[in-house]
């Protein structure tokens, strides 16, 4: 009778949206989402919703379901890596790589992937070259690579310190690495924790404690990292999360869209390209890359919500990548057009700086600090639009219709 009781609501307030007059998209919307936005919380799988009970008697062990797999890469360069291997029971798959900075590799749905690997792949940390652009020997690429903590871009020298291309922090191995699966209330969540710590001798001392989640049955996963100060000195803070989306997401067609403010060509390259922005073609030959920095408008949450989507992918299905934020948090966000041959990839890279190095964030007075025993929160979610119904209901609730 419970069940039914909760049923009955949720039509009724889908009953309500349509006599208002939302538009199908947004009712499809809700008819998908109706758990949690009229507060009934259970999990949603293959199109059936089930309270944990329900699942358990279905099952011998979550794993069949979700679940998270320790594995170790032994192939060549990532000899030895660590990886804890994802999947939510919705179709989304992800690596996580715990000895480089608990990052992001390999992320498919449904069998389709959504990222860009570099052929350098996910090269063990024992590699790593901190100096001048050594940072591209080691750069994976796949869904997210953590750029920081105290330079973000190219090689520089401030303040008298000699600092690599994007930071050291992505080849920095995590310690005390955790990670489960455990019921909250009828939700199953999914969880990997650890720690990074980037210091020296007579230098800083920042500590990244970062936590992964995501929910059985859902394709969105949830990234809330934690900056402490643990020296004695204010110490430079720069942040920001290259995450890179690749073919088929990214093809001929696919779009970028957002409620967008103000486009900033970083550069005469970028310049050439800066009607044309938001729009990706096929793979060219010598394509050179085009950065825009863009600055985006929140919802009334305070959240940027910006999404790559391609509305043509397996035959006008559709697809999309989208990234949600809160903007005091990372105000700054960096697009990275790169549609050569072989480096076919669009970087979506919200952070606290742009990536143009310590030196000229401090020339223009944008340079972050962080105190001793202050601790910074950055929160980031991305998740999967798995078809054009999706894609036009996020767009909806982007511009404040929802």
């Amino acid at each position: 009778m419970v069940k039914n009781a909760k049923i009955v609501e949720k039509m009724q307030r889908l009953f309500m949206a349509i006599a208002l007059g939302f538009s199908p998209d947004l009712c499809y919307y809700i008819l998908v989402n109706e758990s949690k936005l009229f507060g009934v919380i259970m999990a949603n799988l293959f199109g059936k919703e089930m309270d944990r009970q329900q699942v358990l008697d279905h099952v011998g062990d979550m794993t069949q379901l979700a679940g998270i797999r320790p594995v170790e890469l032994t192939n060549g360069p990532e000899n030895r890596v660590r990886a804890l291997c994802v999947h939510t029971g919705s179709g989304l798959e992800f690596m996580v790589l715990p000895d480089r900075c608990l990052d992001i590799f390999e992320c498919k749905f449904q069998g389709a992937s959504l990222t860009w690997h570099s052929p350098a792949g996910a090269v063990s940390p024992v590699y790593y070259d901190p100096h001048d652009i050594g940072w591209l020997w080691s750069m994976p690429g796949g869904l997210m690579v953590t750029c920081g903590l105290t330079n973000v871009g190219p090689p520089d020298n401030d303040d008298n310190e000699e600092l690599g291309l994007h930071g050291r922090i992505s080849n920095v191995p995590a310690r005390d690495v955790a990670y489960g699966g455990e019921w909250e209330h009828d939700e199953y969540i999914l969880w990997i924790s650890g720690e990074m710590r980037e210091a020296k001798i007579f230098g800083p001392n920042l500590v990244l404690n970062r936590t992964i989640r995501c929910h059985m049955g859902e394709s969105t996963l949830r990234i809330k990292d934690v900056v402490e100060n643990q020296g004695y000195e204010s110490t430079p803070l720069m942040i920001l999360y290259h995450c890179n989306m690749g073919f088929p997401l990214l093809d001929d067609g696919t779009q970028l869209i957002g409620v967008i403010n103000e486009v900033e060509a970083r550069d005469r390259e970028a310049e050439q390209g800066l009607d044309l922005f938001d729009e990706f073609v096929s793979p060219i030959s010598h394509f050179n890359e085009q950065v825009f920095y863009i600055d985006q408008d929140t919802d009334d949450q305070g959240l940027v919500r910006v999404a790559l989507v391609n509305r043509k992918f397996n035959m006008n299905q559709g697809l999309g990548v989208y990234l949600s934020y809160p903007k005091e948090e990372m105000p700054e966000y960096t697009e990275w057009r790169m549609l050569s041959k072989g480096t076919f990839v669009v970087g979506m890279e919200p952070g606290n700086c742009r990536p143009e190095g310590r030196s000229e964030a401090r020339r223009r007075g944008a340079l972050q600090m962080i105190e001793p025993g202050e601790k910074r929160s950055f929160h980031l979610e991305i998740g999967v639009l798995a078809s054009n119904h999706e894609i036009r209901a996020f767009e909806s609730k982007m511009r404040g219709l929802v």
